[in-house]
């Protein structure tokens, strides 16, 4: 199993720095990336002691280290253990404690199935993902920072990890790291855990009752619960608490549409950034309270022993959960509706209907940036044969199967023939792939984002990194370590060096300019304007950076 035990982050500071007064120190600059010499600095690295690394937070002081010139704090408590009485209730405040708290390894990951996770020996390899303990005492989160306690007011950016609404947490891949970010922008890099699945997202309030009305959204108020701690306490750690911005993706980034149309967030969030993933409204909440009964019975219990299910360990309660969604599944079958445990549209804390269709409404303020990948579902890159793919076989390919969310039927052959006009120098298995990644869910959420005053910038990443005999292409999670300037730390998606990180810079750039400022341009990419639906302006990320207007319209109509 591979941890994640990487190499440690800078850590300095005495007296003056556990009291949190420390002043920014000088060390020479040093990245994770290793491209230089392994000799290219022979001072000390790691800073960790008695007195290095400490900040008061309202519940009590947390100790970290300081690595190349980088404070880091880990698997800090925003929350209370969300077990027992706890569980399917919104998040409570962690308990004050005395003395110092060590503030030095990662929280625990929320519940999730973890059985063979690592049982794909290439995509171990590839995202060689991070992941130690499991547990309902999960709301914890990281910080990187320059400096505490300086009032520095730095940017800070709040990071929400992938893997839909059931898997995954804040550091799973070495590409979430925030050191290269914080270092580069001068910034504050916060990522956080939250409860996932059935244990964040089972609506029982028709079961239930009053006690359980926001059970359907214990996992998007931890989001919040974090939101609220880092306006409470990021002074402390040298970040701006009125600069916020918020970044996902994947299920990340729907988590970051969610939670701009929470009322609960109001004033909580400041800028916005979905990637490779977003919504534009919640779960119909009659589906989601059906389901919570479902899970009442499949756990042989009858509504009035609805608290019995917070005692059921949290192994045993997901395979009820899941055994529960494959019954109503097959019983009420819902044609085209993508169900689950997910953020529910209950009318209170999540709105039914469209996010963003008030043009003075929630975050009407806060400017958002938008990016997918060119080949978000790619398929062929250890499947070398399907580089041959004929165009005749990848439009029969294309009328169904997986990939396609049920295919495109009898319109399999327009869709190609669009998507190959469009890209007319790439190979039938990219047309196909291409047409699998469409950019719909993309274009809606900017749509409806772009009716209200803020700005909307759109990006389509399509560098392609050389491994796997160039077949990874611009794959999902890709673009993340670009925006992080983490190329040369994750290896296994770029290969590393100059090619990548050239492309980083401005990528990475840009993104910091929009923290600051709400607006991506100056920061070394051709002038980006904001998006229209009229024009549907998008920059395209490569190793050439252009902005087109909407390239993929006509094909993706026919979608």
């Amino acid at each position: 199993m591979t941890t994640n035990r990487r190499s440690f982050f800078k850590t300095a500071g005495a007296g003056a720095a556990g009291l949190g007064l420390a002043p920014i120190l000088s060390f020479p600059s040093c990245t994770v990336s290793g491209e230089d010499s392994a000799h290219a600095n022979d001072e000390q690295q790691l800073f960790v002691g008695d007195d290095v690394a400490i900040a008061p937070t309202r519940y009590g002081k947390v100790q970290g280290f300081l690595l190349r010139g980088i404070y880091n704090f880990r698997g800090i408590p925003y929350g209370a253990d969300t077990s027992g009485k706890n569980r399917f209730m919104p998040p409570q405040p962690p308990a004050p404690w005395e003395g110092i708290l060590p503030a030095v390894w990662w929280g625990n990951s929320a519940p999730q199935n973890m059985d063979n996770r690592y049982g794909n020996a290439w995509a171990s390899f590839v995202d060689h993902w991070n992941y130690d303990d499991v547990s309902e005492d999960c709301l914890r989160l990281n910080i990187w920072t320059p400096a505490l306690d300086d009032g520095g007011k730095r940017p800070v950016m709040v990071w929400l990890h992938g893997g839909g609404y059931t898997n995954g947490n804040g550091i799973e891949q070495d590409g979430y790291m925030g050191e290269n970010l914080s270092r580069k922008g001068n910034i504050v890099f916060v990522s956080i855990n939250h409860r996932l699945g059935p244990i964040g997202f089972t609506d029982l309030s028709g079961v239930g009752g009053e006690k359980y009305a926001s059970s359907g959204n214990a996992g998007a108020l931890d989001m919040v619960a974090a939101l609220v701690w880092v306006r409470d306490n990021i002074a402390n750690f040298g970040g701006d608490p009125a600069n916020v911005t918020i970044m996902g993706q994947s299920g990340g980034g729907a988590k970051v549409c969610v939670l701009t149309a929470m009322p609960a967030a109001r004033g909580l969030i400041h800028k916005a950034v979905p990637l490779s993933g977003s919504s534009t409204e919640a779960l119909n909440q009659e589906y989601a309270r059906k389901l919570g009964e479902y899970v009442v019975r499949e756990a042989g219990l009858t509504p009035a022993e609805v608290d019995k299910l917070q005692d059921i360990p949290w192994k045993e309660y997901l395979r009820i959960a899941q055994a529960a969604t494959r019954k109503m599944a097959e019983e009420q079958p819902a044609p085209g509706m993508r169900g689950g445990f997910a953020p529910v549209a209950d009318g209170t804390l999540l709105p039914k209907g469209k996010f963003f269709s008030d043009p003075a409404g929630l975050s009407a303020d806060v400017p958002m940036l938008i990016c997918t990948t060119f080949h978000e579902w790619g398929m062929a890159r250890t499947n070398p044969e399907m580089e041959a793919l004929t165009a005749e076989k990848a439009i029969e390919m294309m009328k169904g199967g997986r990939g396609f969310r049920g295919g495109f039927g009898d319109k399999a052959q327009e869709v190609y023939e669009a998507y190959a006009k469009v890209f007319p120098e790439v190979k039938p298995i990219e047309v196909m792939t291409l047409a699998a990644s469409n950019r719909k869910g993309a274009i809606e959420t900017a749509n409806a984002k772009a009716n209200q005053p803020a700005p909307v910038y759109l990006a389509w990443f399509g560098w392609e990194p050389p491994l796997f005999n160039n077949r990874m292409r611009a794959f999902h999670c890709l673009d993340i370590c670009f925006w992080y300037a983490n190329t040369d730390l994750m290896l296994t998606h770029t290969g590393g060096g100059k090619r990548p990180r050239a492309l980083s810079e401005k990528m990475s750039g840009a993104l910091l300019q929009f923290m600051r400022t709400g607006d991506p341009n100056g920061a070394g990419l051709p002038q980006w304007p904001r998006y229209t639906t009229e024009n549907g302006e998008t920059m395209i990320l490569d190793d050439t950076c252009e902005v087109k207007n909407d390239p993929d319209r006509e094909a993706r109509s026919l979608i």
